[in-house]
This record gives C-alpha cells, sequence and structure tokens, in this order.
C-alpha cells in the first residue's frame, strides 16, 4: 500500500498507462498505413527535388542535361520508376483513405487500408509488366 500521495500517484500512473495489446496502430494496419504514407511521402519529395534539379540542367549546360537523361534510360533506372509509381499511387490511395476516415468512422480504417493494397496490387499488376516490356525491349 502506497504511503503518501507521491507514491500513490505513481502507482496509479504505472496501472493507467497500461494499454490492452492492439490499441494506438501498436504493429496493426493503420501504424502499417501511417509509416508507409510517411516514407512514399519522402520518396516522392525527394524524387521530385532530384527532378527540378535535373531539368534546371538545360538552362545551365543543355550537353550536361542530355548526359544526365541518357543515364536515365537505362534497365536500373526502368525499375525505379516502378518503385516511384508504386510510391506515388500507394500515396495517392492512402490519401483518399485518410480523407475518407477524416469525413466519416475511423472504425472502418482496416477495411479501408485493405481496400488500398488491393487497388494498389491491381493499378501495379496493370502498370508493371507494360513497363517493363517497354524498359527492356530498348
Amino acid at each position: 500500500m502506497p504511503q503518501n500521495s507521491a507514491e500513490a500517484l505513481t502507482t496509479q500512473r504505472k496501472t493507467t498507462s497500461r494499454r490492452p495489446a492492439g490499441t494506438l496502430y501498436r504493429g496493426r494496419e493503420g501504424m502499417w498505413s501511417w509509416v508507409l504514407h510517411r516514407i512514399t511521402g519522402v520518396a516522392i519529395f525527394f524524387f521530385l527535388l532530384v527532378h527540378i534539379l535535373d531539368t534546371a540542367l538545360v538552362r545551365v549546360s543543355p550537353e550536361a542535361y542530355n548526359a544526365v537523361i541518357s543515364q536515365y534510360q537505362t534497365p536500373i533506372m526502368g525499375l525505379g520508376e516502378v518503385a516511384l509509381v508504386g510510391a506515388i499511387v500507394f500515396h495517392a490511395f492512402n490519401g483518399l483513405r485518410i480523407i475518407a476516415i477524416d469525413f466519416w468512422n475511423a472504425k472502418y480504417q482496416r477495411v479501408l487500408f485493405y481496400v488500398v493494397i488491393g487497388l494498389w496490387v491491381v493499378t501495379m499488376l496493370a502498370f508493371v509488366p507494360r513497363h517493363l516490356i517497354n524498359v527492356f525491349s530498348h
């Protein structure tokens, strides 16, 4: 039994700070959605930064611009484009999911996460084969 009010407060904090497993997104769909949304957002930001910088090269030196653009036409960059499109598609669908949760009820967030994954898979299945045929046929 706690002897003073400070000990009682500490004991109360310890017992009230415990939450059941699976709440607050700990390892659940909401947490993974949040993490992937941040990762894809940062990746898209850095792509746009590089894209602006390499496009700005045309004003500095058209030869340098052409050299950089020729490097983008390699199979490795074609695979990078698949990753970029995957990030953009997930980020867009997940953004719509976040809007839906904000407007309606968060109790459907788990189902909507799987809807986002399903839409992402269908979109990527439509894009990837066609894109890779173009990348590896040249």
